[in-house]
């Protein structure tokens, strides 16, 4: 039997400061994909993140969809 599937987000943007999440323009947002677990997510976001890691403003973010299309069930994944 697969995986269950946990749909996480990854998506990042240039921020008004490196220190705060608050992005410049959110409708110029990089939605990079959603993927069917971390582990692809992970894999994504550390891609994404590696393409822009001399811009400190460049930040992206795994969001746990799955948390929010099923908030009452409590099997999370494992990594957080």
């Amino acid at each position: 039997m697969p995986d269950k599937q946990l749909l996480h987000l990854v998506f990042g943007g240039e921020l008004v400061r490196p220190d705060v999440q608050e992005f410049v323009d959110p409708k110029k947002l990089h939605i990079v994909g959603i993927f069917p677990n971390y582990d692809e997510a992970q894999k994504a976001w550390r891609g994404a993140t590696g393409a822009t890691i001399d811009d400190a403003h460049m930040r992206y973010f795994i969001v746990h969809l799955h948390r929010f299309l099923d908030p009452a069930n409590k099997d999370h994944d494992h990594h957080h």
